[in-house]
């Protein structure tokens, strides 16, 4: 009997050798986890990966989402809405001729009542401009028509150059210079009364929170 035998035990039980036999859990079970684990590991990433590729061809979702966790909302702009302009008849003209041609400032003033404007004085212009603006024209008015009448009265001369005083009132004064011909066309004149009027559509759009 070896050593390695238990008292009181033999026949078919008996063990033989000198080292005690390793006992080892089944390795089919661990395998087959080990395999679970993969397939789930693989699985996710092919869902993030596809959630990649909708992102990328949807575009712009998380810029939505963002916006709508933040409670924002970005505006359109939209074609009613209009700047608070003047109208041509609520805007009062002095004209006066810089040059050395006669007649200049009363045939000006004339078109310029023709296209609705109101008419102040008509003459000559003072020293300080008489045969000094060799531009097509200037504008003069108070600060408070920089970015009210002053540009309405700019669409009926291109090129005329735009400036305020300290004025009182709101009149405003059209001095023709050197290069003066003609007033805008008066299709033309209109249109560009019609874009100033009209917001820019290619503003960015504002953020309402």
């Amino acid at each position: 009997m070896s050593m390695l035998t238990p008292p009181g035990m033999g026949g078919q039980y008996r063990i033989t050798g000198d080292k005690y036999p390793r006992m080892r859990p089944p390795r089919r079970r661990g395998r087959l986890v080990a395999a679970v684990v993969a397939s789930v590991a693989a699985l996710g990433l092919i869902g993030w990966g596809t959630l990649q590729l909708i992102d990328v061809f949807t575009g712009g979702k998380k810029s939505t989402t963002a916006s709508s966790k933040t409670g924002c909302r970005p505006e359109a702009a939209t074609a009613t809405q209009v700047k608070a302009l003047p109208k041509p008849g609520e805007i009062t003209v002095n004209v006066y001729n810089a040059t050395d041609r006669t007649g200049l400032a009363k045939d000006t003033a004339d078109e310029l009542k023709k296209r609705g404007f109101k008419i102040g004085a008509v003459g000559n212009a003072s020293k300080q401009f008489d045969k000094k603006v060799k531009s097509t024209g200037m504008l003069l008015g108070p600060a408070s028509a920089r970015n009210t009448s002053l540009p309405v009265l700019g669409t009926q001369l291109s090129g005329a150059e735009q400036r305020t005083d300290t004025r009182k009132g709101t009149d405003l004064d059209l001095i023709l210079g050197d290069g003066f011909k003609n007033l805008t066309q008066r299709a033309a004149s209109d249109q560009a009364l019609t874009r100033l009027a009209a917001p820019d559509p290619t503003a960015s759009p504002k953020k309402s929170c």
